[in-house]
């Protein structure tokens, strides 16, 4: 079975692969592939070289056409490649055909991210989710592990039974990992509901975003506590909670995981438990980087997301960060087509989320600027469920 979790003291580099297609042009692909490279930068790859091709849809043996393949084989030869990734899933067929032809460590943008969690995963619930995400990933792909071991094989205590090949008993024990791994999440997530059953007389509040926006460090100046953060991506894993208190008016603050665009839905499923923080929250903080060329399809992805999980009609923040890059980059010390600006997003915004609990706002978390003004919009909320939804509450 493929370790991901290699911890190999020489450098790993890769080759990057994406394809061009109707839906997706050479912009956009090349926008995947920096989202790639920066993914395998917090994995601790090096990427060394890109490759893209024009095909409306993958190739059903090897995802790339013959003389892309061929390319692809003649770089990571002469430059001794350990891995090639690729932007998209590749099947159970794919990965076999890709590994015998590379004769290299293939992965896809799934099990990149999934390396990634591993990494990060701290505590033993999200150690478990991950672990289980994992292997049920696997499964499906495990005939090219055991390409070499067509032929039946015997031995005492091999099989599971008469006439059983060692890829049959490797599923068999796949199976049993998951249902393991499963009844040991089963049995956390009910101490995490009793534990957030425990907290339902504080106002809950969650930081949601694209990955790498911001979160954990608006969460450390609003908690005013040392809540891990850095420039890669999912620096979070496991929901971080903290009590605030604004305007003599307490609540829960949590810091969850962040979404990204193709996240693995085995992901999004075995992280249900911690993604409870978000469905349970009474108010979102919606932290977009809007520095970012794609901020947009960012606030799309994250949205598609809150909705597949059921938390997409709550009381939404839409915070907007980054905002000090943004003036840099875009508008270079006009601070009055700066406020117009601001204006206009503000406009678009709300225009598009007409809802009334639905507000935006401007921050640079890192330069502390609309700080203050994020905090008395947040404690104006707060405060407006807090007196209604638990009245009683002392």
């Amino acid at each position: 079975m493929q370790n991901l979790n290699s911890t190999d003291k020489k450098q790993e580099t890769a080759i990057l692969v994406a394809l061009i297609h109707q839906k997706q042009g050479v912009e956009k692909t090349q926008e995947y592939l920096d989202e790639l490279a920066f993914l395998a930068a917090t994995a601790g790859i090096l990427t060394l070289k890109t490759f893209t091709q024009r095909l409306e849809r993958p190739d059903i043996k090897t995802f790339v056409g013959k003389g892309k393949l061929e390319d692809i084989a003649a770089y990571q030869k002469h430059h001794d490649v350990n891995l090639v990734i690729f932007d998209d899933e590749l099947n159970a067929s794919q990965l076999r055909n890709l590994e015998q032809l590379l004769n290299c460590r293939i992965l896809d943008r799934s099990m990149l991210i999934l390396k990634i969690f591993m990494l990060r995963a701290k505590t033993a619930q999200a150690k478990i989710q991950v672990e289980l995400a994992n292997y049920q990933y696997i499964l499906p792909r495990l005939t090219r592990l055991w390409s070499h071991h067509s032929r039946q094989k015997g031995g005492i205590g091999l099989r599971g039974g008469p006439g059983e090949t060692e890829l049959e008993t490797d599923r068999r024990i796949v199976r049993d990992k998951i249902s393991l791994l499963k009844e040991k999440l089963e049995l956390i997530e009910k101490q995490a509901f009793t534990q957030r059953k425990s907290r339902e007389a504080l106002v809950r509040v969650a930081l949601v975003g694209y990955t790498n926006v911001g979160k954990s460090t608006l969460m450390n100046l609003l908690s005013k506590s040392e809540v891990f953060a850095e420039n890669k991506l999912f620096a979070t894993v496991d929901a971080t909670v903290r009590k605030v208190v604004l305007d003599q008016t307490p609540f829960l603050l949590t810091d969850t995981v962040g979404f990204i665009r193709k996240l693995p839905t085995t992901l999004i499923e075995c992280f249900k438990s911690t993604l409870a923080e978000i469905v349970e929250a009474d108010i979102l903080l919606h932290v977009i980087d809007v520095s970012h060329e794609s901020y947009e399809e960012h606030i799309e992805v994250v949205n598609k997301t809150l909705a597949e999980i059921g938390a997409a009609n709550k009381t939404i923040i839409l915070v907007f960060n980054k905002i000090d890059l943004y003036k840099n980059e875009e508008i270079v010390n006009n601070d009055d087509a700066l406020t117009s600006t601001m204006e206009q997003l503000q406009a678009t915004y709300i225009g598009k989320n007409p809802q009334e609990d639905r507000k935006a706002i401007f921050i640079s978390a890192l330069q502390k600027e609309g700080i203050n003004d994020l905090r008395a919009l947040l404690a104006k909320q707060v405060a407006k469920i807090h007196f209604t939804i638990y009245p009683n509450y002392h």
